[in-house]
């Protein structure tokens, strides 16, 4: 299993937490079994493989953090997220800024680009494409006001303007 694979799993679970009672250590609980993980991979083929230990580490600071810093992160999401109230993003697009802003802030192993490029491709799975844009916008947006480390988001220039257009 890859690490990808590892964080969209995760991101499922997080999504999961918004509609279960249950602690998220119940849920991860529940959840990273390996006969969970048969039922699951009968539908979706990122459950064929069961994670080896340092991947189900991960899975579970993901979740566990993610949860901790809940109210932040959502407060992150809405401050960035202009002209968009938080109860209108998609329920999975949120689960999925959250866990990236949580491994930009929390994980500093995790570089931030590939945090958001890891966010962007497993939003292109679940959501469409205007919230694809969206989503990556916020996630860019949030990295370079957090981190004054992260390189400015490049100029137009009529060249590329004209690109997308025809794009």
């Amino acid at each position: 299993m890859t690490r990808s694979s590892a964080r969209e799993i995760a991101v499922h679970i997080i999504f999961a937490l918004g509609f279960d009672t249950v602690s998220p250590r119940e849920l991860l609980d529940r959840e990273l079994t390996r006969e969970r993980f048969q039922e699951l991979a009968e539908e979706l083929s990122l459950y064929a493989q069961f994670p080896n230990e340092k991947q189900e580490r991960y899975i579970r600071e993901l979740v566990q953090g993610v949860f901790a810093h809940g109210p932040e992160l959502d407060d992150c999401i809405s401050r960035y997220s202009v002209g968009w109230a938080f109860a209108r993003i998609p329920r999975m697009a949120a689960a999925i800024m959250r866990t990236a802003m949580y491994e930009m802030l929390y994980m500093p192993d995790i570089p931030n680009a590939a945090a958001i490029n890891e966010a962007v491709e497993i939003a292109k799975k679940y959501e469409p494409e205007e919230v694809v844009s969206f989503l990556n916008g916020i996630l860019g947006t949030f990295a370079r006001a957090e981190f004054e480390d992260t390189p400015p988001k490049p100029a137009k220039t009529p060249e590329t303007s004209v690109r997308e257009a025809e794009g």
